[in-house]
């Protein structure tokens, strides 16, 4: 289980990058944005059970995270035929339930004697949280207001997306960084591409906020086409 899990997580930080980097609406991002979402769903899956098995909640947060990020991102811009009201329901209650849960550890992990549940700190957990709480609080005020069209639609899927792309940046090269060569091992150096995905991330939220009432470039369109 875990050499698939490490393999999934691979492909999907390359594809990931890739999509990060190219043309928007373009076949190469279409492409490889689906690739990222395949393999961050198979990497979710196999990061869910190993978690389970070894009774580590914090690694059952992040996997149940990524996969509620995942799926409500894309959904949002490749409406599936059997996606219905109820679906974007069960999302929302799959984002504020482990958001509850993720905060209730911090809580656990303040009042045991060590200051750590399951090895984390109290910290981390109210941060992973209070992400998907958030982002359940907007599907909530999707299913009350109309549909999302142009820029707001495509931040909602860019900022989602982008987060599960930083979920995995920060596993592999901070999470990991005792199996980086010496030279490698170097906390300010790791953490290069993590922040970069955060940069790319708000750089394209600003330029989308810019463009709302405005008409759209070719490089933010076709909606449905965005990955």
């Amino acid at each position: 289980m875990k050499p698939f899990h490490i393999v999934a997580g691979l492909i999907a930080l390359l594809a990931g990058a890739v999509a990060l980097y190219a043309f928007k609406g373009g076949r190469l991002h279409r492409r490889s944005g689906m690739l990222f979402v395949y393999t961050m769903l198979l990497m979710a899956a196999s990061g869910l059970v190993m978690a389970l098995i070894k009774s580590q909640r914090p690694n059952v947060v992040g996997a149940v995270i990524a996969f509620y990020m995942v799926s409500t991102g894309l959904l949002t811009v490749r409406r599936a035929e059997w996606q219905t009201r109820w679906v974007d329901v069960a999302l929302m209650l799959v984002g504020a339930g482990i958001g509850l849960f993720s905060i209730g550890l911090g809580f656990e992990a303040l009042r045991s004697p060590g200051g750590k549940v399951d090895g984390m700190p109290a910290p981390p957990n109210f941060v992973f949280g209070s992400v998907p709480l958030l982002a359940a609080l907007g599907d909530l005020r999707m299913l009350f207001t109309a549909r999302l069209q142009g820029a707001r639609r495509l931040a909602r899927h860019l900022w989602r997306l982008c987060y599960a792309m930083f979920v995995a940046t920060a596993s592999f090269f901070l999470g990991q960084a005792r199996h980086f060569p010496g030279p490698l091992r170097k906390p300010a150096l790791l953490a290069l591409p993590v922040l970069l995905v955060l940069a790319v991330m708000f750089t394209w939220l600003v330029r989308l906020r810019s463009r709302r009432g405005s008409r759209p470039t070719v490089a933010l369109v076709p909606i449905e086409e965005t990955i």
